[in-house]
């Protein structure tokens, strides 16, 4: 029988290495070869055209694949296609242009994105502040936000290490940056930086945040015209009441959270579950939704994964008070026991965002200056898969027609 298709299975039993299948998929699409992701068919598999060159890449990378002959594809779609099934096939038509929001110098282990983008070998373009400003993020399908403070207070990181020298250096290069780009504060730069991502949103693009990025997001943009910083973050003092000048409508995911006020503490906000979790690590995980493939693909995609239990991880936001999240906004993990949103998204005009608490999928407590993960020794993370889910969805966005 003459062989047509290649399957990339993403079961458990069927997939070696998982996180180089989406890098491989990414490659294929980059070769304006259609890939078809299969939603909830063998973890969501990925269908692609038999091709020598396929074939190989494959190979070189690691990469489990099932030659199938047409007829045996026909028989898949079939399956899928059937309305007893929960199951979708997704037409991906082009390769993302992806932007990782990070400062320069940053290392590539700093963060999770960067990380599993490097080992999945999917090209990316770092980008930052200037960028932004420039309007550079018109060039980028998919925006990745770097644990970055949104709001000013050098990540609260003021009591435990204002005297390191890291601390003393980048609030040094983050107060020269702002000024250079003509801003007396860097709360007012960083609020501008996070206006223009949210015109990017709103405009059509799609953007991800992890970890501290999600909600100092969220709560610059809560907070324009308002000085939330105390003086040892911008040299004078904050408004006196500046709870009740808060803004929820401006927001992207939270609303109705209480600021901490206290500029010694490692917190933002009451977004973050951190301080009131009562998890024990062995039994720290959440649970993936279960989405209808057909109806609601978009979360079904972002949820795909060999497991529907994912192991926790902590960060300096490690997840979301749930009744803090809009109604509007879709919990797509969770853990039920402790009442708090893990991984949540929602729509912006006419964009996506997604939000994912914690550092590093696979490092529980990642700390500052902890050594690198090494993501050979987890191929099949499904944390980290969840994060490429994110990178692949622009590529399967149906572009409207040009007028």
């Amino acid at each position: 029988m003459f062989a047509s298709y290649i399957l990339i299975p993403m079961d458990v039993d069927g997939q070696k290495n998982h996180l180089k299948a989406y890098g491989m998929t990414y490659w294929s699409l980059d070769r304006q070869l259609k890939v078809k992701w299969l939603l909830n068919y063998r973890g969501g598999s990925f269908l692609l055209p038999d091709t020598e060159a396929i074939q190989k890449e494959c190979q070189i990378r690691g990469v489990s694949f099932d030659v199938v002959s047409n007829e045996k594809a026909e028989q898949i779609l079939e399956l899928i296609d059937s309305p007893s099934q929960n199951m979708e096939a997704v037409v991906l038509e082009k390769a993302p242009k992806i932007a990782v929001y990070t400062p320069k110098g940053k290392l590539p282990w700093d963060d999770a994105v960067t990380m599993v983008l490097t080992y999945a070998e999917i090209p990316y373009t770092t980008i930052y502040d200037e960028d932004v400003l420039n309007d550079n993020l018109i060039l980028y399908d998919w925006l990745h936000l770097h644990h970055e403070d949104f709001t000013g207070q050098f990540g609260k990181f003021y009591n435990s290490f204002k005297t390191a020298s890291w601390y003393i250096e980048d609030k040094k290069e983050a107060e020269d940056l702002a000024s250079r780009l003509g801003y007396t504060k860097v709360s007012e730069e960083k609020l501008a930086v996070a206006l223009k991502i949210r015109d990017y949103v709103v405009g059509g693009g799609f953007m991800f945040a992890m970890c501290s990025a999600t909600d100092s997001f969220d709560i610059a943009l809560s907070a324009e015209g308002v000085d939330i910083c105390e003086a040892m973050f911008d040299g004078d003092g904050s408004d006196p009441d500046y709870q009740s000048q808060i803004d929820f409508s401006k927001t992207f995911a939270f609303t109705n959270y209480t600021l901490e006020r206290n500029p010694r503490v490692y917190e933002f906000s009451s977004i973050d579950m951190t301080p009131k979790r009562r998890i024990v690590k062995d039994a720290d995980y959440f649970s993936l939704m279960d989405f209808s493939a057909k109806w609601d693909p978009v979360p079904t995609m972002l949820c795909q994964n060999h497991t529907a239990l994912v192991k926790g991880f902590m960060g300096q936001t490690t997840s979301f008070t749930r009744d803090e999240i809009k109604s509007n906004v879709l919990v797509l993990g969770e853990n039920t026991s402790n009442g708090e949103a893990k991984y949540i998204h929602g729509i912006k005009g006419k964009g996506f965002f997604t939000f994912y608490g914690g550092h590093d999928p696979e490092d529980y407590t990642h700390k500052v200056g902890d050594p690198k993960t090494e993501l050979e020794l987890h191929p099949t993370s499904p944390g980290y898969r969840l994060i490429l889910n994110n990178v692949l969805f622009p590529a399967a966005k149906k572009k409207k027609q040009k007028t």
